[in-house]
């Protein structure tokens, strides 16, 4: 019974310490990831706009 025990303390101590684990450097690397993935949304969208644009500035105007 006390060995059962201890294998129940060891557990517990290891997911407490893998809670516990360092992870500084991920936040960073979705913060510039993100960033990336916004900043070429914002170029893609900007193509987008200027060739609508461009196709509405050839339409004619007359029925």
């Amino acid at each position: 019974m006390l060995t059962y025990l201890h294998v129940i303390i060891a557990v517990i101590r290891a997911r407490i310490e893998t809670v516990r684990a360092d992870e500084r450097g991920y936040t960073t690397e979705t913060v510039v990831v993100t960033a990336l993935l916004v900043a070429l949304a914002i170029a893609v969208l900007a193509l987008i706009a200027v060739a609508v644009i461009d196709k509405a500035r050839q339409l004619s105007t007359t029925l």
